[in-house]
Order: structure tokens, then C-alpha cells, then sequence
């Protein structure tokens, strides 16, 4: 019974927390970007004597696991490729929707494909078995695909 307690009870203030933050949401000014601007320039303090708050019953919720990541690679940008309105601008040439192109990945054999779509970090396009794929923009930076007309 004290565990359907507690239960309810940090139910009931997470509710209220989040009707608040709703609230505060809707309640919102467009002047507030200023605000966020103005703390985001000031560095935050830790004050040393307070302590360290920790969320309520977290431990009833079931073990946690951390996901370790592997470390982040720095890849420099082996090739030029952006887009610009609707249009792709890849290693000195300009690809536009609907043209055919060949795409090169590494170690694979090279395939045809017409450019359906060009957003703004990637290009859809439809091989000829009729099935349609995407390429990252990233993706053709970095050399791990090419394209040619």
C-alpha cells in the first residue's frame, strides 16, 4: 500500500508539472527568444551549497542502462556537395530533379538512378527495379558515395 502511495503521489505531481509546463508553453511571448538568448550568454553557476537534487523514485521505474557511444569521428568534407533550391550542387556540377545518375558507393558496382526529390540534407531518387532510396548530402561530402551524369 505504500508503494501504491508513493505511486500516486509522484503521479500526481508529475501531472501537475506538466499541466504547469503547458501551460507556460501557451503562455509563452515571442519576445521570450530574447530571454533564451540573454541565459544562454550567461554561463550557469552551481551554487555550492545547495544539493544536488535528485528526481523522485526513479528507482521504481526499473534499472537504467547507459548506452555507451563509440567516440565521435571528425571527418573532413572530401567533396563538395549542397543544395540550393531544389537543386543539387555536387563536386563543380549542378543535378536537378527527374535527371538520371549514376551512384558510385565504394567496393559495389555502380547503378543508375533518376533524381525524384532534393531537400536539403538529402536526395531521393528511383532505380530503375523501381524502388526508391536516399543519399545524405553528408554521405556524398564525405566520399562514401559518388554521383556522375
Amino acid at each position: 500500500s505504500e508503494k501504491l502511495l508513493l505511486y500516486d503521489t509522484v503521479q500526481s505531481e508529475l501531472e501537475e508539472k506538466i499541466r504547469r509546463l503547458e501551460e507556460d508553453r501557451h503562455s509563452i511571448d515571442i519576445t521570450s527568444e530574447l530571454w533564451n538568448d540573454e541565459l544562454q550568454s550567461r554561463k550557469k553557476r552551481k551554487d555550492p551549497f545547495s544539493p544536488d537534487k535528485k528526481k523522485p523514485a526513479m528507482a521504481t521505474l526499473g534499472p537504467h542502462r547507459v548506452k555507451t557511444e563509440p567516440p565521435v569521428k571528425l571527418e573532413k568534407h572530401l567533396h563538395s556537395a549542397r543544395s540550393e533550391e531544389g537543386r543539387l550542387y555536387y563536386d563543380g556540377e549542378w543535378y536537378i530533379r527527374g535527371q538520371t545518375i549514376c551512384i558510385d558507393k565504394k567496393d559495389e558496382c555502380p547503378t543508375s538512378a533518376v533524381i525524384t526529390t532534393i531537400n536539403h540534407d538529402e536526395v531521393w531518387f528511383k532505380r530503375p527495379d523501381g524502388s526508391k532510396s536516399k543519399l545524405y548530402i553528408s554521405q556524398l561530402q564525405k566520399g562514401k558515395y559518388s554521383i556522375k551524369h
